[in-house]
């Protein structure tokens, strides 16, 4: 016996032997490459262009779409192909249509970055997928929006296109103070499983019919979040996938006839939020804080304005239970100015705010936790023709920012680039220029400056009100980070 295990040892030691050797030989062959880096130089993830982007428009009908690629997106060939998927034996409302049940139309293929492409889609189209390769790609944006005039409702309402992800947050109104459907799409060839969870005031709800979808190739879906959900006055909803990848987006009508617009996809759960785009004027302003979390969590709650950063009286802290969503009215607080907000805890949260307008008929708009635009960033509908405006909400929480804002418009020339800064811990507002007809804008920062967040405001003067609805600055879809591919010895001795 011991003459089997001394054997045993024995090979087990020629193998390592030998495996050290080989690759020993193997690195002391391999040719240098040029820039290597040296011994114990932390190797970088490698930023390159985005060459591929697909983004959908959940429910276009009777809106306007506008589709954009910045100029300098990237050199070389690239085209953006802009289809109107069928409706389908669906409604619409609750019911699945596959693409191509009706039939896709290709509305348009685009080739040449820097022009703003717009079009109303007709009543009856479902979702609008903008598929772009190559220097059409890199920094595409693509927007909805519709003046409601129908069922009661009067008001904008606006979304960004969205791309498909494994993990989409939504935070707003809940089914007892609004119609709120949500808008499922997917636009990649393979199946996607998809799991809802809504957290309300009272705690997470688990749907009575299960909340677990499965999603074919190129299918879309509505639900009425009502069906899963039914009682909660505010809610926050993580749209997740098991498999596969998944657009998700949300429309809320509020009850009573008090406005309605799209809820923006809000950042990921984080111990540091920043809520851009608080619009000024009179009206509601309230604020939503989800804690997804299994204990209980206290929010800092700072405001930041164009006169300075400071703790709202009586609701600087906010307590947020496990598992739940809490709203605070910050109508008082803000004072009508124009503002972001700055939310600090120990465990993650989401958060979002609703605003409210001012008339007889008033109209309401979201907005949500965000990125800061380190990249830059495309909004591809602005209008400030006639009774509509646009304007930036622009924010730097740390140090200073400075900007350049880039105007694209829908036809002529575009006019020269502007820059401007924005102070530390201050919000500034940013009229866009009066232009015939819609165009893009892009935001980029400049080298020096400081993280800076913000939003798109656009409003309307109707009877009996403002319009209004606000799109968060997202990050460009200009530039990927590479992870580095280093030798490991793992790979020979595991």
């Amino acid at each position: 016996m011991k003459s089997l295990i001394e054997n045993r040892f024995g090979l087990l030691v020629l193998v390592l032997v030998a495996l050290l050797a080989l690759y020993g030989t193997a690195a002391a062959t391999r040719p240098d490459r040029p820039g290597e880096r040296t011994a114990g130089a932390a190797a970088q993830p490698r930023r390159v262009p985005i060459s591929s982007v697909t983004a959908v428009c959940p429910a276009p009908a009777d809106s306007r779409v506008g589709v954009v690629t910045p100029p300098d997106g990237g050199g070389g060939p690239g085209t953006a192909t802009i289809t109107a998927e069928g409706t389908g034996t669906g409604d619409g409302e609750g019911d699945a249509g596959d693409a191509g049940d009706a039939g896709d139309k290709v509305l348009d293929t685009l080739t040449a970055p820097g022009r703003l492409w717009q079009k109303e889609v007709p009543a009856g189209s479902g979702p609008v997928t903008v598929a772009a390769t190559g220097s059409s790609a890199a920094g595409l944006e693509a927007a909805q929006t519709r003046r409601e005039t129908s069922g009661g409702q009067r008001g904008l309402a606006g979304v960004r296109c969205v791309e498909p992800t494994a993990s989409t947050w939504l935070v707003g109104p809940g089914p007892a103070a609004a119609d709120v459907r949500l808008y499922l799409s997917n636009p990649d060839p393979a199946r996607a499983v998809v799991e809802v969870l809504v957290y309300s005031g009272e705690g997470p709800v688990a749907g009575d019919t299960g909340s677990t979808i499965i999603l074919k190739p190129g299918e879309s879906r509505t639900v009425d979040l009502k069906e899963l959900a039914p009682s909660p006055r505010v809610m926050a909803v993580e749209v997740r996938t098991a498999a596969g990848r998944v657009t998700a987006a949300a429309r809320a009508i509020m009850n009573g006839g008090r406005g309605v617009d799209w809820l923006p996809a809000a950042a990921a759960p984080a111990t540091r939020v920043v809520v851009p785009g608080v619009p000024g004027g009179g009206g509601k302003r309230e604020l939503l804080v989800a804690s997804p979390a299994e204990v209980d969590t206290l929010v800092e709650v700072k405001a930041l304005t164009p006169d300075g950063t400071y703790a709202l009286k009586g609701r600087e802290l906010v307590d947020v239970p496990a598992g739940s969503v809490v709203s605070v009215d910050l109508s008082g607080g803000i004072g009508g100015q124009p503002a972001a907000l700055v939310l600090t805890s120990d465990t993650p949260i989401v958060a979002g705010l609703a605003a409210t307008g001012t008339g007889r008929k008033p109209d309401v708009a979201f907005t949500a936790g965000a990125a800061p635009i380190d990249l830059g960033s495309v909004v591809a509908d602005n209008r400030t023709d006639g009774k509509r405006g646009s304007r930036l909400l622009l924010a730097a929480p740390e140090a200073e920012g400075k900007v350049s804002v880039q105007v694209l418009p829908r036809s002529g020339d575009a006019p020269e680039a502007f820059e401007l800064g924005v102070a530390a811990s201050r919000v500034k507002e940013v009229k866009l220029p009066e232009m015939d007809g819609s165009f893009a804008v892009v935001v980029l920062p400049l080298p020096g400056s400081g993280p800076v967040y913000g939003a798109r405001v656009m409003d309307e003067r109707i009877k009996d009100g403002l319009a209004l609805t606000v799109q968060p600055l997202a990050a460009a879809r200009t530039w990927a980070l590479v992870p580095p591919i280093t030798e490991s010895v793992a790979a020979v001795l595991p």
